[in-house]
């Protein structure tokens, strides 16, 4: 009997949790960030060096795509949606070391990061509305509406495992194909659309992410929203 494709042997156990190498990866990359982070940021000045303009830069286009996409002040979700889209980038690209394989390619990472988006929409919707505003925007526009308004709260956060689980996988599985069956050189081509593919769907889901909390929190990005649900 075959196991299923979405199973991931564990490499140890920690009393009754199996650690597997999607989490020892995903750990790194997290132990990696905060390192990169502390040492980007520990010696900033009003004279900027060349990194600190690229960071400054980074930042100035994340809050204005927050900016145009919430229609708010973009302190409030900097942070969430910055480290979102880095840890998504990282996690995809790190698929170019040798014998890693991203931990967006499983399924189990990507379910996290979708209810980690959940649980922000909440917290933000909470933030701005209060209890009661909040719970009524499951019966906008009536109160016949909050079945199909629950629903959707939950399957808007499934597509967003399914959405970058596929793309990520696939671009792995199709890489790793070509490579077998084509030598070391040929696939590189293949290795860069992965890459691109890779930025698209940290992009895509950082602003999956924007849309659906400003969405709780009372904004109205619904072009931001369209742009979205048309990517790929």
């Amino acid at each position: 009997m075959k196991a299923s494709p979405l199973a991931t042997a564990p490499l140890w156990h920690l009393g009754a949790l199996s650690i597997t190498e999607p989490v020892v990866i995903t750990w790194a990359i997290m132990a990696c960030m905060v390192v990169a982070a502390v040492l980007l940021t520990r010696r900033l000045a009003l004279a900027p060096t060349k990194t600190q303009a690229v960071l400054e830069l980074f930042v100035t286009t994340l809050d204005a795509q927050i900016r145009d996409t919430i229609e708010a002040d973009p302190a409030p979700y900097r942070a969430l949606i910055g480290t979102l889209f880095v840890f998504v980038l990282v996690a995809n690209w790190s698929s170019l070391l040798p014998g890693v394989e991203p931990p967006t390619a499983h399924i189990e990472t990507d379910a996290a990061l979708a209810v980690i988006v959940l649980a922000a929409t909440v917290f933000h919707g909470l933030r701005t509305r209060g209890l009661r505003g909040y719970l009524a925007t499951f019966a906008e526009p009536t109160w016949v509406m909050i079945p199909l308004n629950v629903v959707e709260q939950l399957t808007r956060t499934f597509s967003l495992v399914v959405r970058l689980f596929g793309n990520v996988m696939s671009g792995v599985f199709v890489v790793g194909i070509v490579l077998s069956l084509a030598g070391l050189l040929v696939p590189i081509p293949l290795m860069a659309l992965d890459l691109l593919t890779g930025a698209v769907q940290a992009y895509i889901f950082a602003v999956l992410a924007m849309v659906f909390v400003g969405a709780a929190a009372g904004g109205a990005p619904a072009a931001a929203g369209h742009h979205a649900k048309g990517a790929p």
